[in-house]
């Protein structure tokens, strides 16, 4: 395995969340893994984050540091900010969608926004937007240091297409500062969204997960992140894939289930 010393940029993008060592974290580059992304036809790459270890694992590095829009993926920020600025009352309001016409059928109506997180709802997460308002978004962005911390103005779509970005090792670092529960904001609010984001347990471990798909850019832009908690240890993990065709979407929770498997963390 080739082991790289990480550019200055990337140590600084991870060493707040690699458990405040004072080492520089090495990354593992694992090329042989390639063949995850190439047997489904896509181009990509994934990083995963031993926090103990302080050892980044990744597959096609040199996309790592590449931002792109966060889509659904930033529905983890999102809730927490509505949390923190008491837009919803907790996560199980009934939030309205707007009863407009939807191209997910599963997104016409009211729900909770523990509810909407799991089926990506957008009208229900633009009407949060429009409570939330673009200051709130503003001074959140900035204290969550989350991607570029950009919104353009543009409080109902920022996410989706632009002007907020963020990269794979910067998705690490901030799902690991929650997977943690350092985030500033209030315990009780990280541990809600960490629950919102539970998708497993098998066995001694825990799978946390979103998902995200964002079709405003040429190739369109796939996403799987969250991490895995085993006993005191945490792996958090980023996947980022090109879509050229809709199938494609499909293949991003299977892809980072075969690369978890492939590091010994999960399956």
């Amino acid at each position: 395995m080739k082991r790289l010393l990480i550019p200055l940029v990337m140590i600084l993008t991870i060493a707040s969340t690699a458990a405040k060592s004072t080492d520089s974290p090495t990354m593992t580059d694992h090329p042989e893994l390639a063949k995850a992304f190439s047997e489904r036809n896509v181009d990509g790459a994934f990083v995963l984050l031993d926090v103990a270890a302080n050892e980044l694992h990744a597959v096609n590095p040199s996309r790592l540091a590449q931002r792109r829009f966060p889509a659904s993926t930033f529905k983890i920020a999102n809730s927490l900010i509505a949390l923190e600025t008491g837009a919803v009352r907790d996560e199980n309001e009934i939030i309205p969608y707007g009863g407009k016409p939807q191209p997910v059928k599963a997104w016409e109506r009211d729900m909770s926004m523990r509810a909407a997180v799991r089926v990506s709802n957008v009208p229900v997460f633009q009407e949060l937007a429009n409570r939330i308002g673009a200051d709130a978004y503003a001074q959140w962005l900035e204290k969550l240091d989350y991607g570029n911390r950009m919104t353009g103005g543009n409080k109902e779509a920022f996410w989706l297409r632009g002007p907020l970005e963020i990269s794979p090792l910067e998705q690490v670092e901030f799902v690991a500062a929650l997977a943690r529960g350092t985030l500033p904001a209030s315990s009780e609010n990280q541990a809600t969204v960490r629950d919102m984001l539970l998708i497993e347990r098998r066995g001694a471990a825990t799978l946390y997960g979103k998902s995200g798909w964002s079709t405003s850019t040429n190739p369109q832009i796939g996403w799987w992140v969250g991490w895995i908690e085993h006993g005191e240890a945490i792996f958090v993990f980023a996947l980022t894939i090109d879509v050229a065709d809709r199938s494609d979407v499909d293949q991003r929770e299977p892809l980072v289930r075969a690369l978890l498997k492939a590091l010994d963390v999960y399956g």
